[in-house]
């Protein structure tokens, strides 16, 4: 028997691997790289678990929040205006005015040279042309049309002046201007504000309409709060619709129109026809082209 030290341990695989030619370890490796690969091939390819994806934190839903903002607009709509004040006549108007403005002031209405009276106030009410807002002092808010007129030359057509059915004058000197109607339109506004001001000149013709034009780029719009000139101690507040146009075919000297302002049914007794009666109307309009730095709007 051998007593002496035994020989050095040579792992298993090392002793095969010594009995085999040294070509034999890369044609072994060979099978086992294509089966990693062809693994990595099928998880690749295969289809992924969606419990396995993370969620999307950079997505934004924006469908899921319009409908929530159509939803709340729905639950919380905007407050409506408060409706306009409303009177059967012009002695219920001027009751309810008169504890509300101060005497002396109330009583210039119609008096004073150039002032209106309660008649027109409570047709330009029942008109949906003014709103009253129920305050002590009442304010008196309107949406006015401001037509600055450009002439040829580049001048600017003002009305000076106005004769009024009392044989009143009040001083303007400022461009064509005309109160909004109920659903009107500032466009349609200015058409009828130049055929019901400046028509006369054209004796009747059909065709106004189509000397009219606006000039593009030109509206604007701005809003002022002062005390009204027609109705003394009356706060007012104007929302003043301006643009530019043309009309063909006027003077290129001062000239004077005649307007109707108030063309209701007078064959008809109503208390609208009997305001008309009373009220303190415009017959005459008197116009002047100016340089356009003088014009005031």
């Amino acid at each position: 028997m051998f007593l002496g030290p035994s020989p050095p341990h040579t792992p298993l695989l090392n002793r095969r691997n010594n009995h085999k030619p040294p070509h034999a370890t890369v044609s072994s490796a060979l099978p086992d790289l294509f089966l990693a690969a062809f693994s990595l091939l099928f998880l690749w390819s295969s289809p992924k678990p969606l419990v396995s994806l993370p969620p999307n934190r950079l997505s934004f839903p924006l469908t899921p929040r319009r409908r929530s903002t159509a939803s709340m607009s729905r639950l919380s709509p905007p407050h409506p205006p408060p409706p306009p004040q409303r009177f059967a006549s012009a002695q219920s108007l001027s009751d309810w005015l008169e504890s509300r403005l101060p005497s002396d002031s109330f009583a210039a209405w119609g008096v004073k040279p150039g002032t209106k009276n309660v008649h027109n106030l409570w047709l330009e009410l029942s008109d949906g042309e003014t709103s009253l807002a129920d305050s002590t002092p009442p304010v008196r808010t309107v949406n006015v049309v401001t037509v600055r007129v450009i002439g040829e030359d580049g001048k600017v057509l003002v009305e000076s002046h106005q004769e009024l059915s009392d044989g009143s004058v009040r001083e303007r000197f400022r461009p064509l201007s005309e109160k909004l109607k109920p659903e009107e339109t500032p466009d349609e506004a200015v058409f009828r504000a130049i055929k019901e001001e400046l028509g006369s000149i054209f004796d009747g013709e059909n065709d106004v309409g189509e000397r009219i034009k606006i000039l593009p780029g030109t509206y604007s719009r701005r809003v002022e709060e002062r005390n009204s000139l027609s109705y003394p101690g009356l706060p007012a507040r104007y929302a003043l619709h301006l643009v530019d146009a043309t009309v063909r075919g006027l003077p290129e000297e001062d000239f004077c129109t005649e307007e109707k302002e108030y063309d209701g049914d007078s064959t008809v007794d109503s208390e609208e026809t009997r305001a008309v009666g009373k009220a303190v109307t415009v017959k005459r309009h008197y116009w002047k082209w100016v340089s356009p730095s003088s014009v005031r709007s």
